[in-house]
């Protein structure tokens, strides 16, 4: 037998003692279960949401209100800098920026019909930070167990850049009570 068969076989035999069936079947399921979690994450769902294809027309406006102000209804779990004030709008990112793939949301009421709205919060990446019209507020915002829901962080993934630039704030829909169980 040549010294690389004798090798091999020592090798293979050392593995063998090593490590057992179960520990192999334990990393193979460990394998199946992670690769069936990835499509969960949130920068798989955000591309095919399909809020945004219905989401309402952008004149959901009373005659109170600017959005260069940080008192606009719309931003009442916005933190960041408002694209209004950088050259953007309230729901377009400035040019040369890109909008953020990944949300974070919030539930405001518009002052001028009463109603409650779900607002999605992205960020625009790409350039450096706007420095102007600085917004933080937190209505109604609980202690953050869970870092993915918390409007702290930097939301610029599945961007070219993860340069934070400023923040939008798109309405999806009107917010609806669910029905009480039967």
């Amino acid at each position: 037998m040549s010294r690389l068969d004798h090798w091999f076989e020592q090798a293979t035999r050392g593995l063998a003692r090593r490590s057992g069936r179960r520990s192999f079947l334990a990393r193979v399921g460990l394998g199946l279960v992670g690769g069936a979690a990835l499509p969960v994450l949130p920068v798989a769902r955000a591309a095919n949401d399909p809020a945004r294809a219905s989401a309402p027309p952008e004149d959901i406006e009373g005659p109170e209100g600017d959005p260069q102000a940080c008192e606009y209804w719309r931003y009442c779990a916005i933190d960041g800098l408002l694209c209004s004030c950088c050259g953007g709008t309230k729901t377009s990112c400035p040019p040369g920026t890109e909008m953020a793939p990944v949300t974070w949301v919030g539930t405001c009421r518009n002052p001028a019909d009463g109603k409650d709205y779900i607002i999605s919060y992205n960020d625009c990446c790409g350039k450096t930070v706007c420095g102007r019209c600085f917004c933080n507020r937190n209505e109604g915002e609980r202690p953050a167990y869970h870092w993915y829901r918390n409007n702290d962080l930097n939301w610029c993934y599945g961007t070219e850049s993860q340069v934070y630039n400023c923040s939008v704030a798109v309405v999806l829909g009107v917010a609806v009570e669910g029905q009480p169980e039967k």
